[in-house]
């Protein structure tokens, strides 16, 4: 039998029934397998790492070594919810290292969105690869938020799943991928299940190099941080309006030129925002959803009056083809 092959008479973990079932063999499974062993995870803040993170915790305790890097491109309040769920709520074994300036100082002045994509991927392996060393004597294993069609894309040549680390030849780790076969639907339900907070469970598609492909040409740390602030609001906005889990994917992005505005009397020039909101089911193709007239008005208002820097905001028509979901 494949074992990374999904049986076909597998049930669809729809229920928290199923969902129970399904975290007591896996724990059964991980504490087989690993033993008095310990296990290190790359826990990002998103619904896969985070979901076998708490399952692992679960089944082993502090023999799982969870590392969080803050590359300083999250999203407001991300990296805090981490260390405030792991740390503080479930007890677990957290590594947090904030490399905020390592990140940023590599990025200055980097405009080129496929070169911003490989700084943050390179840097990203070297700060986990330098935690996976300092504990590497100790560690077996290394858990993967794998899931599904990963494996399925592997297969078929989209893309290769088993690349968390890029780590070095010498850091032989056996690998722990216990949701492998699961569906992202069914990872969200075993969330739910684990006790994992909803907006955590139903974190949208984050790209890897983050904010940092939001924040439109080369990074400034102050536009940075006036994306990050809109972000914040146009997702508050969502949330009150009932449509977390309704939109399959709303952001803003922040580009690098200024524009000119007018506040109390005064010129400016200052940057637009864009507001991005798209429905799809495969990411292939994209609609952009017909949002409420007052909720768009409200999120415009309050970002041009609450975020510095920020003069003028619009809200992107474009479906996919022939717009990407990303700006970058």
């Amino acid at each position: 039998m494949d074992p990374n092959k999904r049986p076909e008479d597998m049930e669809r973990i729809t229920t928290p029934e199923l969902a129970q079932a399904f975290i007591n063999e896996k724990v059964e499974e991980v504490r087989a397998q690993v033993g008095d062993k310990n296990v290190l995870l790359a826990l990002s803040g998103g619904v896969d790492s985070s979901v076998v993170a708490a399952l692992l915790i679960k089944a082993i305790g502090k023999q799982l070594i969870c590392v969080h890097v803050n590359h300083g491109l999250m999203r407001k309040g991300e990296s805090e919810q981490v260390v405030d769920v792991f740390k503080n709520q479930l007890d677990a074994n957290l590594v947090y290292v904030d490399a905020t300036d390592r990140f940023l100082n590599l990025l200055d002045g980097v405009a080129e969105p496929e070169a911003k994509r490989k700084i943050i991927g390179a840097e990203f392996i070297r700060v986990f690869e330098e935690e996976a060393r300092k504990v590497g004597d100790s560690v077996s294993f290394l858990a993967q938020g794998t899931i599904y069609p990963d494996i399925l894309e592997s297969q078929d040549g989209v893309k290769a799943h088993h690349n968390v680390g890029g780590l070095p030849d010498d850091l032989q780790f056996e690998l722990c991928e216990p949701v492998k076969l699961l569906f992202k639907d069914e990872v969200r339900v075993i969330g739910r299940e684990l006790g994992l907070p909803e907006n955590m469970v139903e974190r949208q598609p984050f790209p890897g190099p983050g904010l940092g492909v939001r924040c439109l040409g080369a990074i400034t740390r102050d536009r940075l941080e006036a994306l990050r602030e809109a972000d914040a609001i146009l997702r508050e906005e969502f949330a009150n309006a009932g449509l977390e889990g309704k939109v399959w994917q709303y952001f803003v992005s922040v580009p690098d030129f200024r524009v000119t505005g007018v506040k109390d009397d005064k010129r400016l020039y200052e940057w637009p925002a864009f507001i991005r909101a798209v429905n799809t089911v495969d990411a292939m193709t994209a609609e952009v959803p017909e949002l409420d007239w007052a909720l768009l008005k409200r999120i415009g208002d309050r970002i041009a009056s609450e975020v510095d820097g920020i003069c003028r905001v619009l809200y992107d028509l474009t479906p996919k083809p022939c717009g990407t979901i990303e700006f970058e």
